[in-house]
């Protein structure tokens, strides 16, 4: 074993232990008790919301609008109460029911032959197959023949349905008019977390008079529904193997 290989398995023993410190001290949190909840006061939601951005445009408000049931206010009777403004909030749709399927199947062949033949060379090879065993002879020196086929098949289904709604906040409004949002959602039952995370650009004008907006029409939409606790770190493979699997070529 030449010092090379010593050298890599030194440093993989080295990624494998610190990556089996961080797994151990992000389990450590659920160890005989069910995971925490995040704080709520160090998230962006909260954030926008304590710390209102200054408007783009200054509008003039008078007592008599103020007053008025009328008026275009956010306050009136029939004013416009959807999420405009940072620190605002909207409902988000999520209901995901697609299907995919492909198939491709492929079949390519290819044959070739070759001879070479050299019964008359200066009389060689009759000097030749003087010399060669009984049977043999050199009239044909080359013979090549070859085969190659190919065929592959493969097909891809998939199938998803999920249905969720989420409350997210407005955590900025760009130059343009879009809304930035983003929103979480936190469901502990026993000893499992489960957890909602939505992100992405919306457009004031996509946003429903019911103040919801459904996830096709958010833009860069980042959507993951997953969990942690105890029944999920008994669901994964261990830190060691997955550095292994990664590592190994065989």
């Amino acid at each position: 074993m030449n010092l090379l290989s010593i050298r890599n398995i030194k440093k993989t023993c080295a990624t494998v232990a610190l990556c089996g410190l961080m797994s151990a001290c992000g389990r450590g949190d659920h160890l005989g008790k069910p995971p925490s909840f995040s704080n709520p006061l160090e998230t962006r939601e909260h954030s926008a919301m304590v710390s209102a951005s200054l408007p783009l445009t200054v509008d003039e408000v008078g007592p008599a609008d103020r007053a008025s049931l009328w008026s275009g206010q956010r306050s009136s009777l029939l004013g416009d109460r959807r999420a405009v403004q940072r620190g605002d909030i909207m409902t988000v749709v999520i209901e995901i029911d697609e299907r995919a399927e492909i198939s491709n199947e492929t079949d390519r062949s290819r044959s070739g032959t070759e001879s070479l033949q050299v019964p008359q060379l200066g009389g060689l090879p009759q000097r030749l197959d003087e010399k060669l065993p009984e049977g043999a002879s050199s009239s044909d020196l080359v013979s090549i023949t070859s085969k190659s086929g190919s065929s592959g098949d493969g097909s891809v289904k998939r199938k998803e349905k999920l249905t969720l709604r989420v409350a997210a906040t407005v955590v900025d409004v760009l130059p343009n008019g879009v809304l930035s949002i983003s929103g979480s959602q936190e469901l502990r039952v026993n000893f499992e977390m489960r957890e909602l995370l939505v992100s992405g650009y919306v457009r004031p004008e996509d946003i429903s008079r019911k103040n919801e907006i459904t996830y096709d029409k958010i833009a860069q939409a980042r959507v993951s529904y997953g969990g942690r606790g105890q029944i999920t770190d008994v669901q994964q493979p261990r830190i060691g193997q997955q550095v292994l699997d990664a590592v190994l070529p065989f």
